[in-house]
């Protein structure tokens, strides 16, 4: 595999992970009703039950703006925006600028300007990384990405990213926070401008992946040995929400053995639609075939 392919395999799972991220926790339902008053009290009694009431009003809710920022060690800083839904799987467009990193200087380094324009659907997700890589790509400006390839190209992370992306629904945020076991309400602050709620707990990340995903022994037990080496324990995750179990913000913090993560999402406008547009086949490569191409004489190089 040449060097370039190498590159555009690693801002391929780095976008992916951007997704994942914001795909974790995403939102809730904003419908009220006669039974608000009940759950109010119900919520004040205990957290917990708060974030089930939240939890299970997010199945109502199908999409929401997005938008904030992320840092994963010295492997990369990026920001992103865009919409997200989650009708039937995770879909959305979002765009995504590596601030800092490997990944960013990587992206750079293959004829990107370092912002990537991503569509995704439940199966699979585009990338158009900017008009200096066609040179890598045949002259067209957006590559396919299947999950299912980026699965088995990834190994036992892949394997999670696959998982995650295609069954995370946007109150797995809220899961995480009651399968911390030490949930706890921090108080009321304001997020923009908007009275919210504060929560807080902190999650064991292998346990999680573990209850949340539909992973295999073998396929866990490659994923924990990843973890360990990535220096990877536990993370701290704090939710914001508004009076209407509306999910107004979310940070992750953790510590990796490349530096801390460090994770910051808000969300807005919900109901907002969904990009469902593919982009024109003309325009599109898929990444298996410039794997192929790189691996022969005369490929992408």
């Amino acid at each position: 595999m040449r060097t370039s392919t190498a590159r555009r395999m690693g801002t391929a799972l780095a976008a992916a992970a951007a997704l994942t991220s914001m795909a974790a926790c995403s939102g809730s339902d904003g419908a009220g009703g006669s039974a608000k008053g009940k759950a109010d009290a119900v919520a004040k009694a205990s957290p917990v039950a708060a974030l089930k009431q939240v939890q299970q009003k997010t199945g109502g809710a199908r999409s929401a703006k997005v938008e904030g920022t992320t840092e994963m060690g010295s492997t990369m800083s990026m920001k992103q925006s865009g919409v997200i839904g989650w009708a039937d799987g995770l879909s959305g467009a979002l765009t995504v600028t590596y601030t800092g990193g490997t990944m960013g200087e990587a992206l750079k380094k293959a004829g990107g300007d370092g912002s990537v324009e991503a569509r995704y659907f439940k199966d699979e997700y585009y990338a158009n990384v900017g008009g200096g890589m066609t040179a890598n790509t045949g002259g067209k400006n957006w590559i396919r990405y299947s999950y299912k390839d980026l699965a088995e190209l990834g190994g036992a992370s892949g394997d999670v990213m696959k998982d995650q992306i295609q069954n995370s629904t946007p109150e797995e945020g809220v899961k995480a926070l009651l399968a911390s076991g030490d949930v706890k309400k921090v108080g009321q602050e304001d997020v923009r401008g908007v009275p919210a709620t504060h929560y807080s707990g902190t999650v064991d990340v292998a346990e999680l992946t573990a209850k949340n995903s539909n992973l295999d022994a073998e396929q866990l037990a490659a994923f924990k040995e990843q973890l360990a080496l990535a220096g990877v324990t536990t993370q701290t995750v704090d939710i914001w929400v508004d009076e209407n179990d509306l999910l107004v913000k979310k940070t992750e913090r953790g510590e990796m053995k490349t530096g801390t993560f460090n994770s910051t999402l808000f969300y807005s406008d919900y109901g907002t639609e969904v990009p469902s547009q593919r982009p024109e086949a003309s325009d599109t490569v898929d990444f298996k075939e410039l794997l192929k191409q790189g691996a022969t004489p005369g490929g992408a190089s």
